[in-house]
């Protein structure tokens, strides 16, 4: 999801909330607490390792998909039929499988409608809504059968299965024929763009998917209510899409028929992108009312096959101008960037740039942290403001500038979370935003020489809002928090989280060795939070349960204070005595600096390991003149929400 609609609503929060929000006096510390040996409620299993990582009988299911539709562009509607393969690895037997119906929250009885207060100008729908959306569902069958029952209720679909499916490895397959109308606007994920040349279709979660089933809960059937994202079975996908012929179809797959739904000039240019380092425009503006620019037909079938990927999404229109370029992965394969934008999207450092900035966005990944795995990267201009899906992003077609890279490579690094790293999005969305959060700055540090970095002089600037007692703990599911409180604390938040132990408590080397060593072992599996802290812990040898507990678990605030300074036996000669007191419920390391009448600098750095059994830490600053200022946090990179009493000034 797109992160900068998030930031917008947090810059004009912080212009409303005082840099001394919820200072006190009087420490309120526990350090017993704080470093209590209990962060971690179970030991490790066959299933997950005590070290983070999948244990040695660690399982997980399986679905693939073959799916046919057709885009009826006169109704807006989608009609087709799904078969789906699933397999049982589990070591109990099943004797029904749940389903996602993502599509039934556009139902104007969902409870998804039925949570949007009436004041709320919410993204996942309105209580005025008037589109009453949902699935027809229809000739459901298993194993061939068609004597099978079923029930539906809100977004999921309970499937008795006719026989048990048996455990560790039992197969079944079952289909049936599905039919939606797609709404204009389906809660920033999938909708109905309107161009001078036609509509834009952004299709997601569109065909019926399998729950998770899994060794922590059983089946994840959550409702889909719209903050909550996604968890989601790996697997095969064989897709066919019949459109009008004047229709351009991409998909987050491989295009395994090019040569019958491209002319043989668009089909030479698609090519000729596959082995080129610069932008190759396979259809151009121009070429959008030629008639002659699309197959002389009047329908099309686009067929596309993915592996290995927990979804799958499209998009379709007469209005897209398609570009494409190579993407050089680490092992010397190769994979193919495209764009799809209409034309009022083309121009003026906007999306004729889109393919450059998913190119560099994939190669940085994949060379930092994990091998991009999929055959091609589609970016699609659409009204859906930022959403992603393995291989496939929908942006706002109105971005450009750093606008359009900070959405592009924010939803195409999703791809590593959570499309690779398949964590549970529903109840854990810090682990897909936060984490993504975090890698885009590093790499918008270092994308074409800084173009769009932005250097801020404090890191803790945001520490008002992010810390602020008012809001929910990082922890809580994306559905018991405020929507406004989303972009805080799956987005940034975590990312300040991760930088802070990246930059100042763990060091790059090691946090970057340890979290590329996650990635890795996880690449296709299911992690919880538990096998992220133990994992990151085991890697670097630290203790980090304090800081999962009061910046994940908990929403503690961090308020350091220099309380004494005074000089050792009243000679400045001989050094000053400094006491500072930890007066949040926050545990961090100390820096303080020290500056001398001659105007020396004295740093003097102290682990979080004073606070393990004190509330005030004294120690000595080895100076041999008189002091002027004594500062704590000197770089502004810790979150103390009271930096009033950081600073101490000779009288």
């Amino acid at each position: 999801m797109i992160k900068g609609l998030y930031f917008a609503a947090l810059i004009m929060t912080c212009l409303f909330i005082s840099v001394s929000a919820g200072a006190q006096e009087k420490s309120i510390y526990n350090y017993t607490e704080a470093f209590a040996t209990d962060f971690y409620k179970s030991n490790g299993t066959l299933y997950r390792s005590a070290s983070g990582k999948p244990g040695p009988s660690y399982w997980q299911n399986a679905a693939s998909y073959s799916i046919k539709v057709k885009l009826d562009d006169k109704m807006n509607r989608i009609t087709g039929s799904v078969t789906t393969t699933y397999i049982n690895n589990s070591p109990e037997d099943l004797d029904f499988i749940w389903l996602q119906l993502d599509q039934n929250l556009f139902n104007n009885d969902s409870r998804g409608q039925a949570t949007i207060p009436l004041q709320d100008d919410s993204r996942y729908g309105n209580s005025q809504n008037t589109f009453d959306g949902g699935y027809t569902i229809r000739n459901v069958r298993v194993d061939s059968q068609s004597d099978v029952t079923y029930s539906v209720s809100d977004t999921r679909m309970r499937l008795n299965l006719p026989t048990l499916l048996k455990a560790y490895g039992g197969t079944v397959s079952f289909s049936m024929d599905f039919e939606f109308t797609i709404p204009k606007y389906g809660a920033d994920r999938t909708g109905i763009l309107g161009t001078s040349n036609g509509n834009i279709y952004a299709v997601a979660q569109w065909y019926p998917r399998v729950c998770v089933f899994d060794d922590i809960l059983g089946w994840n059937t959550h409702p889909y209510t719209g903050p909550g994202e996604f968890y989601l079975e790996f697997g095969d996908y064989d897709v066919e899409i019949t459109t009008p012929a004047n229709h351009i179809v991409v998909m987050g797959g491989e295009l395994i028929n090019p040569e019958e739904v491209f002319t043989k000039e668009q089909l030479d240019r698609y090519n000729q992108a596959k082995s080129s380092n610069k932008t190759v425009l396979i259809r151009s503006e121009s070429e959008i009312i030629n008639t002659s620019s699309r197959p002389n037909k009047k329908e099309l079938t686009w067929k596309y096959i993915l592996k290995n990927a927990h979804d799958v999404a499209w998009a379709s229109s007469t209005a897209f101008i398609l570009d494409g370029a190579k993407i050089n992965l680490p092992s010397g394969k190769s994979a193919l960037a495209l764009s799809a934008y209409p034309k009022e999207s083309n121009g003026g450092n906007a999306w004729e740039r889109s393919t450059e900035y998913t190119k560099a966005s994939i190669e940085h990944y994949s060379q930092k942290w994990y091998e991009y795995p999929y055959p091609v990267a589609v970016n699609v201009a659409s009204n859906v403001g930022g959403m992603e899906y393995p291989a496939i992003s929908f942006c706002g077609h109105k971005a450009k500038a750093a606008n359009l890279w900070g959405v592009t490579d924010h939803e195409f690094g999703h791809n590593w979370f959570p499309m690779i790293v398949g964590s549970n999005e529903r109840l854990h969305g810090w682990m897909d935003e936060g984490f993504n959060t975090f890698i885009n700055d590093i790499s918008t540090e270092v994308f074409n020489k800084g173009e769009y970095n932005i250097k801020y002089g404090q890191r803790n600037r945001m520490t008002p809002i992010l810390f602020d007692p008012n809001l929910e703990a990082v922890m809580n599911t994306p559905q018991n928090m405020k929507e406004r409180n989303i972009g805080t604390l799956l987005y940034y938040k975590p990312a300040f989280a991760l930088h802070l132990l990246r930059n100042e408590i763990i060091g790059k080397d090691r946090f970057d060795a340890a979290f590329k060593k996650y990635i890795n072992v996880w690449a296709y599996k299911h992690p919880t939070p538990d096998d992220f802290f133990r994992l990151m812990e085991n890697e670097t040898g630290e203790n980090l349960n304090w800081f999962w507990r009061g910046m994940f678990q908990h929403n503690w605030q961090m308020d350091q204070a220099i309380t004494n300074v005074r000089y050792v036996e009243s000679d400045p000669l001989k050094g000053a005595i400094v006491s500072v007191d930890n007066l949040g419920k926050l545990p961090m390391p100390v820096e303080i600096e020290a500056t001398t009448e001659s105007g020396k600098k004295i740093t003097v750095k102290l682990p979080v390991e004073i606070w393990e059994r004190n509330t005030r830490w004294t120690f000595k600053i080895p100076s041999t003149e008189k002091l002027t200022t004594i500062k704590l946090d000197p770089r502004n990179v810790f979150p103390d929400i009271n930096p009033e009493n950081n600073t101490w000034n000779t009288k």
